[in-house]
This record gives C-alpha cells, structure tokens and sequence, in this order.
C-alpha cells in the first residue's frame, strides 16, 4: 500500500529487499526492535517502522521536504503531522 501511494505521488525512493541481503535485513532490525518488519522506511538516521503513507508524508513535509516532487502540496497536519514535529522536534 505505501509503494502505491508512493509511486502515485512520484516520489523516488531506494528499495531493499532485506531477505536477499542480510546486511539490509540488519539494518531494518536495527530501526524494529529486532523484528524484520517491512516496510522500514529509513532516512538520514531515522527509522520509521511500518509506517501508514500518511505518517510518511507528515514526516517528509516537517522534516525533509527535498525529498518530495515539486508539484507536492503539504497536507495541513493533524494529530499525526502534530506527533511528529513533537517527536523529531522540528
């Protein structure tokens, strides 16, 4: 579901797959408390664990903002956009 919406944003990204590269796969236990949950989507050091599209976009918008397509327009946060500006302190 995250990589549909993704894609339909056209928003680029580096895809994994943790179960033909153990080092991958160490990488996402890191960021899921020793669990391999996919998806585990990680950027400049932070680990966002299985995350809905909406808390993706809510980070990105707060957080890196260069990482989206030009065209994209923010959605006015709520109560997750608000969490995560609490969280990451931005």
């Amino acid at each position: 579901m995250l990589q549909r919406k993704l894609n339909k944003l056209g928003i680029e990204r580096e895809e994994h797959n943790i179960w033909d590269d153990p080092s991958e796969a160490a990488t996402v236990r890191r960021y899921a408390n020793g669990n391999e949950t996919v998806p585990t989507v990680v950027i400049d050091g932070v680990g966002l664990v299985n995350p809905s599209s909406g808390q993706l976009l809510a980070y990105l918008s707060e957080c890196h903002p260069d990482l989206l397509p030009d065209d994209f327009e923010a959605p006015q946060p709520g109560t997750v956009g608000r969490l995560v500006s609490r969280v990451f302190g931005s």
